[in-house]
């Protein structure tokens, strides 16, 4: 994408009522005003609140608020230029279940309140293999602890990805940590009995990995201790 795309789409975004940009002041001085209120002032109801973190395109979170209009859906990521088609055609289709957030996935915990998410999805993240890297993994430990403050007790967590190193490395960490697996298979589309909402959407980087024939893994779990 060309500079000039990604400047237009910035100020597309900021023109956008379903794109959230705090500052980094806001953020790390406590004052955002949305932390602990998305439900009273962004959505203005009170339905579940769903976040998908590393969202790219937007395509999982738009699908998902079509798919359950009776929750509330947060596409976060730090490129907003990716996630502006998400949140035009949210826009476009009238869907007001469904926003976006531009922030880094290491500052989630400073943008939600404690207990005030319900569910979270992390969607082909980067498995970030290389050990320098660890850091960035979205299921290593510092990462989960971040949730575990947001999340409602009980709360999910939903880890699709291409990865089967990712996959092995998540199972075995929630292992260790004795947390509790709902379920777990290395081949969604390969298995009967996949929950639907994990194989009715697919993202345009999912639809290439299938064409590759590459398996597409799926975890789901919640902490015992939240």
């Amino acid at each position: 994408m060309g500079s000039k795309n990604k400047l237009k789409r910035f100020r597309e975004n900021e023109t956008f009522a379903n794109v959230v940009q705090p500052s980094r002041e806001e953020i790390f001085n406590n004052t955002y005003n949305l932390k602990g209120n998305w439900n009273r002032d962004f959505f203005k109801n009170d339905h579940p609140i769903v976040l998908e973190l590393g969202c790219g395109k937007g395509e999982y979170s738009v699908n998902l608020a079509k798919a359950y209009p009776n929750k509330n859906f947060i596409g976060v990521d730090i490129k907003g230029a990716r996630f502006w088609r998400g949140a035009k055609t949210a826009l476009e289709e009238g869907l007001h279940n469904v926003g976006f957030l531009r922030i880094q996935i290491e500052l989630i915990d400073h943008l939600f309140a404690e207990g005030e998410v319900d569910e979270i999805w992390i969607t082909f993240p980067d498995p970030q293999i290389k050990y320098k890297r660890t850091k960035h993994r979205l299921t290593n430990i510092e990462f989960l602890n971040r949730y575990k403050k947001i999340l409602r007790t009980g709360g999910l967590i939903h880890l699709k990805t291409d990865s089967e190193f990712m996959h092995g490395y998540t199972l075995g960490l929630l292992h260790g940590l004795d947390e509790v697996i709902e379920y777990a298979h290395h081949d969604v589309y390969g298995n009967d009995q996949s929950p639907t909402e994990v194989t009715q959407i697919q993202t345009f980087y999912e639809s290439q990995y299938l064409a590759e024939n590459k398996k597409i893994t799926y975890v789901r779990f919640k902490f015992r201790s939240v």
